[in-house]
């Protein structure tokens, strides 16, 4: 629903921004670990989450910390407060080497993420974590067709956003798995629709 965000910072506290963009104050949550300024004018990336009693409204610095939200938000186990948390406790970079590194300890570290949580986070994410990392620091990023599980979880994303249920869009995407090609989000999307 929301890309980004821009205008002048009206409130900055350590885990807060709010945003006044043409008159509206946007809520903004944002990690510790951010370096928004106490006020000027400022870009915002942000990502909505809509639960059944509020709406929530993300922000980050810049693209590739939004989207390693975005990615954590995919792990099991990890909902939006978590993935903040992990944000908070370390910040885009180290928390990207420290997932392409599989360092358990360091992601168990941060309250909240247990051992078994940490270890389901480098299985979901270390191969994208090398990509986002390069996105982060501005290099190219390695060109590599998307894994057969990262094309299935894509394609199980997009199925949500237009709303089907986690439950069954995982269903039919896997049920379209077994009959195209797994690594093409595309057509895993088109065959999980017609199912």
């Amino acid at each position: 629903m929301y890309d980004h965000l821009e205008g002048e910072i009206a409130l900055r506290s350590p885990t807060r921004l709010v945003l006044d963009v043409g008159g509206v104050g946007y809520d903004l949550a944002v990690p510790l670990s951010s370096g928004f300024p106490a006020r000027g004018r400022v870009r915002a990336w942000v990502h909505h989450v809509v639960r059944e009693d509020e709406h929530l409204l993300m922000g980050f610095e810049d693209r590739a910390t939004r989207d390693l939200f975005r990615l954590l938000l995919r792990v099991r186990g990890i909902g939006p407060a978590l993935a903040m948390a992990l944000l908070s406790n370390l910040p885009a970079s180290p928390l990207l080497e420290a997932i392409a590194g599989g360092d358990v300890a360091r992601l168990s570290a941060v309250r909240g993420v247990g051992r078994r949580t940490a270890e389901q986070i480098l299985l979901d994410l270390r191969e994208r974590a090398v990509r986002l990392r390069a996105q982060l620091s501005g290099e190219d990023a390695p060109a590599a067709p998307p894994t057969r599980e990262e094309a299935v979880e894509d394609a199980v994303a997009a199925l949500v956003s237009i709303g089907y249920s986690d439950k069954e869009a995982r269903t039919n995407v896997e049920r379209a798995a077994a009959r195209v090609d797994r690594r093409d989000v595309e057509r895993l999307v088109r065959a999980a629709l017609s199912s």
